[in-house]
């Protein structure tokens, strides 16, 4: 079944690139990363002050993945027809007033109505990210202008914890969402002096996400984007576990090398730009496998608190391309059809990282952390064979 959409880029590609609006993009990610993450570090004072469980008010998180799940297919098709400058604006503004009345929240039933605007926001977001950056740079400049956007990824997993439980101690858990909201605010700002008009241009025929599943190679690759996502998000779910397990370190230690694979994630982001313009092919396969055996080598050597420090940033510097490479992937694999694969592969992550919780668990149950890291492990050595032997990558 097809669709009348317009077109995602391909047939306006500028001659200059337009770095502000790419760095006001990076912002809102950052922002909506960091109000994704925020009730992870709340739970507590968020349950006790609303009279609810902690598992009931964690569904704060869960909520918003689903809803980012579904938002990233259907979105795209639903503002085929609008300027894509207004469309990023309206995301900015959702996630301004879910922070807001988030804050302002006195029940669970309205905290929750309230995080599937940020839902909507995210996985819209995450959908168009690839053909927003085909507008707004040339193409060989596309790999680095989806690495800067994708930093914001980094900064926020780093930042939103410490800020969040920071914040919380000194006024209170609300005060986190408002600081939330006043990121989005300055992003808001930033965007309407920085994106240019995107407005569509003509319309063309496109497929559904089943349909563009039936296109040559476009199987295959998701599953190589699916195995890298599942084996990553088993290995990060039991990160804490595993640093206290293979090493008895203090809490300072721990916290340092959190924020050792953060910086380093950071890094590998802004590193896969460069790495994809001159090899997408060995940025696919080469990054997972490193996550790989930097996990083995975790569990399976002896090593010390300086080595696990070491291994750590190297896995936490080898993940930060992979989201970058495959939505550079999806760009090259159906430039005509970015935003549509956009959502495939936004659909494609919050699964893998369900999926990717579930195996951990599960081998956590059988094995302990050892277990889950050589599982986890084997199961990025796989995708970076899968994508190796079978993943087409186009020039």
């Amino acid at each position: 079944m097809t669709d009348t959409v317009l077109c995602d880029a391909t047939d306006i590609e500028p001659t200059e690139p337009a770095w502000l609006a790419v760095f006001s993009l990076a912002m809102g990610v950052f922002g909506l990363l960091t109000a994704e993450y925020l009730p992870a570090s709340l739970l507590t004072p968020m349950a006790s002050a609303l009279g609810v469980s902690e598992a009931l008010a964690g569904q704060a998180v869960t909520v918003t993945a689903v809803v980012a799940l579904f938002s990233g297919l259907i979105v795209p098709g639903l503002t085929r027809r609008l300027d894509r400058r207004v469309v990023l604006l309206g995301f900015t503004m959702l996630m301004i007033a879910s922070n807001l009345l988030v804050a302002l929240s006195s029940s669970l039933t309205v905290l929750l109505i309230m995080r599937i605007f940020l839902g909507i926001a995210l996985g819209g977001f995450w959908s168009m990210a690839a053909a927003v950056a085909m507008r707004l740079v040339p193409a060989k400049r596309v790999p680095r202008a989806l690495s800067i956007i994708f930093s914001g990824i980094a900064v926020g997993t780093v930042v939103s914890v410490p800020l969040g439980s920071y914040l919380g101690g000194l006024y209170g858990w609300r005060s986190a969402f408002l600081a939330a909201a006043t990121v989005g605010a300055l992003t808001l700002i930033f965007q309407l002096f920085t994106l240019p008009t995107m407005a569509p241009s003509k319309t063309i025929k496109t497929s559904s996400v089943l349909g563009l599943l039936r296109r040559p190679g476009i199987a295959m690759g998701m599953m190589g984007c699916v195995l890298a996502h599942t084996g990553q998000f088993a290995l990060f779910t039991y990160i804490r576990p595993a640093l206290e397990s293979v090493v008895h370190i203090s809490v300072g230690s721990l916290s340092l090398m959190l924020l050792g694979f953060g910086a380093a994630n950071f890094v590998g982001t802004l590193l896969a730009g460069w790495l994809m313009e001159r090899n997408l092919r060995a940025t696919l396969i080469v990054m997972p496998a490193v996550v790989g055996i930097s996990a083995l080598c975790m569990v399976l050597l002896s090593v010390q608190e300086t080595g696990l420090m070491l291994l750590v940033a190297l896995w936490g510097l080898a993940f930060g391309g992979v989201p970058v490479a495959w939505s550079n992937w999806v760009a090259r694999a159906v430039p005509d059809q970015a935003e549509t694969a956009g959502g495939m592969v936004v659909a494609s992550v919050q699964s893998s990282i369900a999926a990717g919780a579930a195996l951990g668990g599960v081998m956590f149950g059988l094995n302990g952390v050892t277990g889950v890291f050589i599982t986890a492990g084997c199961v990025m050595l796989l995708a970076a064979l899968v994508i190796g032997l079978k993943v087409r990558v186009q020039n």
